[in-house]
């Protein structure tokens, strides 16, 4: 067993490790067409360039006759890229008592639509702190009403649960037009 800094797998097969036997040769200036793996591979050398696999589960597999270090950049650049077009989703958390004041739950409610305006989920949470478990239905209610509230931002994902001393309940925004 060896010890020490591994070196990361490669994604792709390049050259001598590609097992296949015959290959469909892909690249400018290249006849497309299936060719022996060794020819593919001199075909390759003689441009300067690399033999990479790129769909290994293709009949026959197909490979790509590419500057292999560019080609590599060039699958990161797209894989970042993918990246920051995915759609984070930011979840808020709103904090209520069974007893919040209207003054208090109006405010609340002000920040939520905010949060939903932005596209973010809101969570809104009712803590039972001590004895105020025994108002379950209160702490129900009072998220249904925000529920209510912010019915024409955002639509219930998550109906009022409870779990322990927390009732909680999910929003999300409605699609933007």
């Amino acid at each position: 067993m060896r010890r020490g800094p591994q070196r990361p797998e490669e994604p792709y097969r390049i050259n001598e490790r590609i097992t296949a036997q015959r290959v469909r040769v892909v690249g400018e200036e290249i006849k497309v067409d299936v060719y022996p793996i060794q020819q593919a591979i001199k075909m390759a050398q003689d441009q300067g360039l690399d033999l990479v696999e790129i769909s290994p589960n293709a009949d026959p597999p197909v490979c790509k006759i590419v500057d292999y270090s560019k080609f590599k950049y060039e699958q990161k650049k797209k894989q970042k890229e993918i990246k920051s077009k995915a759609l984070k989703v930011v979840l808020k958390e709103i904090r209520f008592g069974p007893n919040t004041d209207e003054h208090d739950f109006n405010f609340k409610l002000k920040h939520a639509e905010n949060f939903l305006k932005e596209g973010a989920k809101v969570k809104a949470t009712v803590f039972f702190a001590g004895r105020s478990i025994v108002y379950k239905e209160r702490g129900e209610i009072l998220l249904l009403k925000f529920a209510q509230g912010l019915e024409e931002f955002g639509k219930v994902e998550q109906l009022p649960k409870l779990e322990g001393k927390r009732m909680g309940m999910i929003i999300m925004p409605k699609a933007k037009k």
